[in-house]
């Protein structure tokens, strides 16, 4: 078993007592708020087809390529706003029940969530998302099942799709705003934002998601340019700042000035955060530190792993902790998706990070999201509590899950607790258990947690670098 040297138990168990983990206090948050809630969800991975990942995974599904071909001809002549009404028609029967586990969402999933989140939005000032509006290949599948293999015709119809997805949540929200990052299958390729998608949906990301808050100019500008951007919500002593971290991947062929250039942006957003004393969020999809999926499965027998795989290139990992451990205190609170996990990594100290689980059940996971509690002044978190779908279960439906200080008898600052609930994670067999069990939203049954692999899982949270992250598994 790992055991944190002095130095880092000192720094975690010191920032955690001082309230240094994205918790302290400070500056006027929401005038007269004592605490808000906040919904947060991620990869919602929408795909209008039907059923096109299930029986075998085979590309395109034999099974189904029929009724897709008739389907995507009515999608592709159709405006996006006619689309629920296709969906609901009888060639698309299958989209009445929600989609199984290891599929992406469909609509019937789609409008269960939204309806769910509607539900839970109260008086919520904003409505936060983390990434992945789109399903897996949504391209290629059109162009498996229209017969039309022209690039421009797909990318149309990619955009169709984000636009009824977008439409969607729109509706379901009202006005409030959606503050969103981009993830990797919002583009045309899978492993963007690509250039041309952004370029070509910065407007209606702008419009439909965020509703027109902040200046539009500036955020269709920054979004065009490299897939990040801020915004300053009126009313509240915040700033809020997207990043496109899927860019920063290894094996992405990305403009390295493109990556210089976010960088120094989020380095001048920061400070001007600081000087004028405002809190920020920061967004982004995929989160720094390991992919645990793939290197956790499968270990070797006793659990050692002979290599580790990384959410980001090590440099820009190493840039962006030098960027974000210059403005201590600042950062109030940071989310991530892509893993599709309930999970939290400590990113470094003074700096923890909350991973929404995902609405698509794609890897295993029962559909979930977040609500999360936030304290008026400081605008951090204090609390949350987990929404899922057990599909499983006839008629599927969104029900509370578990509330964090429940679950771990846990209060205050939530990245305090998270710093506390680290090492108990190991020193309790009860706080494990409930870890585990949450991880997949409540389904542990295609890909578990088990006493093998748990410590690629656990060192995964507080382990963020490379070589330390290896040797604290292969010490465990």
């Amino acid at each position: 078993m790992p055991i944190l040297s002095r130095r880092t138990f000192l720094e975690l168990a010191g920032l955690a007592s001082a309230g240094l983990l994205g918790g302290c206090s400070g500056g006027n948050g929401i005038t007269g708020a004592d605490s808000f809630s906040v919904p947060v969800f991620s990869d919602v991975h929408f795909q209008p087809f039907i059923d096109p990942f299930a029986a075998n995974g085979t590309y395109p599904n034999p099974a189904t390529t029929p009724a897709n071909q008739l389907l995507v001809a009515q999608l592709d002549i159709a405006d996006p706003s006619d689309w629920p009404a296709i969906f609901k028609g009888t060639l698309n029967s299958t989209n009445t029940a929600p989609s199984p586990l290891g599929t992406d969402t469909n609509y019937a999933l789609l409008k269960l969530a939204l309806e769910s989140i509607k539900q839970n939005l109260g008086t919520s000032p904003a409505v936060l998302f983390t990434g992945d509006f789109l399903g897996h290949g949504v391209d290629q599948f059109y162009s498996a099942y229209s017969g039309n293999n022209v690039s421009a015709n797909a990318n149309a119809f990619v955009d169709k799709t984000l636009t009824f997805v977008l439409q969607q949540i729109r509706t379901a929200m009202g006005t409030t705003p959606v503050y969103f990052a981009l993830g990797n299958c919002d583009s045309y390729t899978g492993y963007g934002p690509d250039s041309t998608f952004l370029a070509n949906n910065a407007q209606q990301l702008s419009t439909l998601a965020l509703n027109g808050a902040g200046n539009q100019q500036d955020v269709i500008s920054s979004l065009t340019n490299g897939g990040y951007y801020s915004v300053e919500p009126a009313g509240m002593n915040l700033m809020i700042v997207a990043l496109n971290t899927f860019a920063l991947s290894p094996g992405i062929t990305v403009d390295p000035n493109m990556i210089a250039g976010q960088f120094a942006w989020f380095d001048t957003q920061l400070s001007q955060a600081s000087s004028a004393g405002k809190k920020v969020w920061l967004l982004m999809h995929a989160p720094p530190g390991a992919v645990e999926s793939t290197t956790g499965n499968p270990t070797n027998d006793n659990g050692k792993i002979t290599a580790a795989t990384m959410m980001w290139v090590d440099s820009n990992q190493e840039t962006f902790m030098g960027i974000i451990e210059k403005y201590p205190g600042v950062i109030a609170m940071s989310l991530a998706g892509h893993t599709h996990m309930d999970e939290f990594r400590l990113m470094s100290p003074g700096n923890a990070l909350a991973i929404t689980a995902g609405l698509s059940p794609y890897f295993g996971n029962y559909p979930a999201y977040k609500i999360f509690t936030l304290d008026g002044v400081s605008l951090a978190p204090t609390d949350y509590s987990a929404v899922n779908c057990n599909l499983l279960v006839t008629p599927a439906a969104f029900n509370s899950y578990y509330t964090f200080s429940q679950a771990y008898e846990l209060e205050g600052s939530l990245a305090t607790s998270f710093a506390e609930l680290f090492p108990a994670l190991i020193a309790s067999n009860a706080a494990k258990m409930q870890y585990q069990g949450a991880f997949y939203s409540g389904n542990n049954t295609l890909n578990p947690i088990t006493s093998t692999n748990w410590p690629v899982y656990w060192c995964g949270i507080g382990y963020m670098d490379e070589q330390e992250f290896f040797t604290a598994v292969n010490a465990f």
